[in-house]
């Protein structure tokens, strides 16, 4: 009988799939849980990814004319009992702060001084932001306003994981104001658009793009739009939002403009973020049981070069063409920037190190010791075919093709992460029976099982929502690409209104 094949990282996904998330993030050093209950210490390798996503969407953002702005990390509570519906839909995870200062009693600080009015420490910022867009907006002329913070916030959270919920997160939340529905709408759609193309061309996972119903929307919104991802595990992750907001806010806040005719008018206003809960996607699409896998363009550092040095006599031999090769490496362009390639030359051995790397996911790994001075070659691994054997390749070809390799990484993890969302993507679910079996089983332990998502049509009722509470299951979008003819609808039998993807979720 064989023996089972070791892995990095233990559990396996198919052993336990949540514990096996969080040993992928513990091997590849990337977060820690802190001392507050429901908050996480982010790690430089697992910020390094953060800030290497923070640039790829902040660039998108000021090419569509957007501009960086801060917010106070406290809001009054009266802004929020503004908009009854957003107070509503926030009101559980709010965080408040009541006191503003401590006094010695007894040997212990405790709260002294309380404030005359409750603060909120932000759940989301479209009641402090809407408050400073009622000042800075006065003519037709200020419109469009285009607005993002980069900010952490608070949602206070009663069974956090790291990255995936956590009670404080790190996101980007763009606010916008506009002189009429149109622009609002196109805006919403806008941003939508650069999420998706985050999701698939940095990220390298596929997503769907679909509208909200109803009693999914975002609290005090028109209409939310997402979009959606398949984990390995076969659920649905909601990888980001762009909400059009209506009047609703502009007239709680008073955003108010004159028209070129010397009228008033309410503006129409959007928002839209994604946050840290991304990193937890990245993981659960792509990493397997030996750790991380990452998309070479997020990857903080995409070629390593490890020095095998088995006597202390190769050091002086081995480290300047490892140094050599990083350089020549470095000077390389992929995706319009220098790769990014480094030396470890730490004085840990070279397994060791190699184990570390493959557990954090850099792309490409290239190992040098003293017989591949006289042929100038290094041994080329892929993080994403490590079950090959390791190539030997010049160090004149490895500069030479390895933006084509990095470059075909990116695509091979995109295709892999799709063609697992098909397989998994069921269409020929046509009544409640067939789809009470399709999401039966192990919902906590379902790497191994069939689970995924069903696209089928749906009547649109809200009774429906029964039904999906018992079987642990929600509407995760109505896909935009909806068919020309519906058939009846998956849960009632009634005519449908739609066809919408349902899955368990995140």
């Amino acid at each position: 009988m064989a023996k089972p094949q070791k892995t990095a990282i233990s559990p396996t996904r198919a052993e336990n799939y949540p514990d096996w998330y969080q040993a992928v993030i513990r091997g590849a050093d990337m977060a820690e849980n802190s001392p507050v209950r429901g908050c996480m210490v982010i790690k430089p390798w697992g910020y390094a990814i953060w800030e290497r996503l923070q640039g790829a969407l902040d660039r998108r953002f000021k090419a569509t004319g957007h501009e960086n702005a801060y917010f106070p990390l406290l809001i009054p509570l009266r802004f929020i009992e503004k908009e009854a519906a957003h107070v509503e839909g926030f009101a559980k995870e709010m965080a408040v702060v009541t006191h503003h200062r401590l006094t010695a009693k007894d040997g212990r600080l405790v709260p002294d001084a309380p404030l005359e009015e409750p603060l909120i420490i932000r759940p989301t910022s479209e009641t402090i932001i809407g408050e400073a867009f009622s000042n800075w907006v006065r003519s037709y002329r200020d419109l469009p306003l285009l607005v993002n913070q980069w900010a952490n916030v608070m949602r206070w959270e009663l069974r956090p994981r790291l990255f995936l919920r956590t009670s404080e997160f790190l996101w980007q939340e763009g606010h916008t104001a506009h002189a009429d529905e149109k622009d609002a709408r196109e805006e919403t759609m806008r941003m939508l658009e650069v999420y998706r193309e985050v999701a698939e061309d940095e990220l390298a996972f596929p997503v769907i793009c679909g509208e909200k119903p109803e009693f999914e929307r975002f609290p005090g919104a028109v209409n939310t739009y997402c979009i959606e991802a398949m984990m390995q595990d076969g659920k649905a992750l909601q990888a980001g939002t762009s909400h059009y907001l209506g009047q609703n806010f502009a007239r709680a806040a008073n955003i108010k403009y004159q028209t070129e005719a010397g009228d008033w008018e309410l503006c129409h206003t959007t928002s839209w973020g994604v946050s840290t809960r991304l990193i937890g996607a990245l993981i659960m699409t792509h990493a397997d049981d030996n750790g991380l896998k990452l998309p070479p363009r997020l990857a903080p550092t995409q070629v390593v070069i490890l020095p095998i040095l088995r006597e202390a006599e190769d050091r002086a031999r081995v480290m300047p063409f490892a140094e050599e090769l990083c350089k020549a490496v470095s000077a390389q362009i992929f995706s319009g920037e220098p790769i990014r390639a480094k030396v470890d030359a730490r004085d840990y051995p070279a397994p060791d190190k190699r184990w570390e790397w493959v557990r954090k996911g850099v792309p490409v790994i290239l190992e040098v010791g003293p017989r591949d001075l006289e042929n100038r070659t290094a041994a080329f691994t892929r993080r994403d075919r490590l079950e090959e054997k390791k190539a030997i390749l010049p160090d004149s070809e490895i500069a030479l093709r390895i933006g084509g390799f990095l470059s075909d990484i990116q695509g091979s993890l995109l295709h892999a992460a799709r063609a697992f969302r098909d397989r998994r993507l069921r269409a020929d679910i046509a009544d409640l029976a067939a789809f009470t079996a399709a999401f039966s089983g192990d919902e906590d332990n379902s790497f191994a099982s069939s689970l995924g998502f069903v696209r089928a049509p749906w009547c649109g009722e809200d009774a429906t929502q029964e039904t999906l509470k018992a079987l642990k299951v929600t509407i995760r979008c109505l896909p935009f690409d909806q068919p020309k003819s519906l058939g009846p609808c998956v849960l009632t039998g009634k005519p449908a209104v739609a066809e919408a993807i349902f899955a368990k979720a995140y």
